[in-house]
């Protein structure tokens, strides 16, 4: 029998905690479709040592922002959260054009439970996780979409995306060589 308590030379280190990445989103921004180059880049380079996750910044200029970043929550309840991210932000200039119905569509296309997002949009069930992020995100100062927090750092890439992967990895580098990962 192996004890493999904490305290034995023998146990596993226990894996490091994942860095991070708040990205605060808004899935009718074209930035953010910009930015998922970027976002995709940083998952094949990190894997599970980053977490990405998505956080709510639906502007106003925006008409259908706020019910996309409910729907995105419906998707996350589904377990499909970043797939409709993507989705919808890929049809950035439809989803302006068609609102909410295409947020319905872009779920059945996926093989999620259609019924459940119109029910959930109608129902608002998922309001409040929006709008803590929002609260939140103004809080810590987020202006535009896409913005980023990693580690205690907060970037900005509404304006321009350039630079800001390069920023990202070396923050997560340093935060990973200090958790030892």
């Amino acid at each position: 029998m192996n004890d493999s308590s904490p305290d034995s030379p023998d146990s596993p280190a226990a894996p490091a905690a994942p860095v991070v990445l708040d990205i605060w989103c808004e899935l009718q921004c074209p930035d953010c479709r910009r930015a998922l180059e970027d976002l995709r880049a940083l998952r094949a380079r990190y894997g599970d040592r980053l977490e990405p996750r998505l956080r709510h910044f639906p502007l106003e200029k925006h008409k259908h922002a706020f019910a996309a970043a409910q729907a995105a929550e419906e998707a996350v309840a589904q377990g499909q959260g970043w797939p409709y991210v993507e989705a919808v932000l890929a049809r950035v200039e439809e989803l302006e054009r068609a609102g909410e119905p295409l947020l319905v569509e872009v779920a059945r296309e996926l093989g999620l439970d259609a019924e459940e997002f119109d029910t959930a949009l109608i129902d608002g069930r998922h309001i409040l996780i929006v709008d803590a992020d929002q609260a939140e995100g103004k809080a810590i100062g987020v202006t535009g979409t896409p913005t980023y927090v990693i580690g205690d750092e907060r970037l900005d890439g509404g304006r321009s995306q350039e630079g800001l992967r390069a920023r990202i990895e070396e923050i997560a580098d340093r935060l990973l060589a200090a958790s030892g990962s």
